[in-house]
């Protein structure tokens, strides 16, 4: 299994943590604004499921009629989760159809800043979109301990120990 792949399972091992965590607190600490980013846990919960669905949706060749990176795509927490585990399937999928040949090759896209056409190798794509679930799961699990939750550890040693990988 190749990097890009090992990270594609740890983004759904790791999701699975932190939605595990976040489904110990009240709606009212979901959603209270904790002056994060995006304010709320349920915001920068969506704000994650956008750009992924942007990404890959990039990747793919698809538009997902995302408008703004603050959309809001499911309003309740379940919902939110299973459209989550979905996503994270779905790039599992998308990363292990992903050939040799191909992982460097450009695709070619839009973004939301209305700046042209942009041109980003796929690998790139890729790190990108795993960085950047990183960056705000560092936040939430940050709001998570605000709220008095203790995470998970979510650290990437922690994933391979618990497939046999370390």
């Amino acid at each position: 299994m190749n990097n890009l792949a090992m990270m594609a399972r740890f983004n759904h091992w790791v999701n699975g943590h932190i939605y595990h965590s976040v489904a110990e607190l009240s709606d009212a600490e979901y959603r209270r604004d904790r002056k994060a980013f995006f304010g709320s846990i349920h915001r920068t919960l969506n704000h994650l499921l956008v750009v992924d669905r942007l990404w890959v949706g990039r990747i793919r060749g698809l538009d997902h009629g995302i408008k703004s990176l603050t959309d809001i795509l499911f309003d309740d927490f379940e919902s939110l989760r299973a459209a989550r585990r979905r996503e994270d399937q779905g790039l599992i999928d998308l990363v292990d159809s992903i050939d040799d040949d191909r992982i460097a090759s450009p695709v070619v896209y839009t973004r939301m800043l209305g700046d042209g056409e942009q041109q980003t190798r796929l690998d790139h794509i890729l790190i990108t979109l795993y960085n950047h679930q990183t960056h705000h799961r560092g936040q939430i699990h940050a709001m998570l301990t605000q709220a008095g939750v203790t995470p998970t550890d979510i650290d990437v040693i922690y994933y391979l120990e618990t497939v046999g990988l370390s």
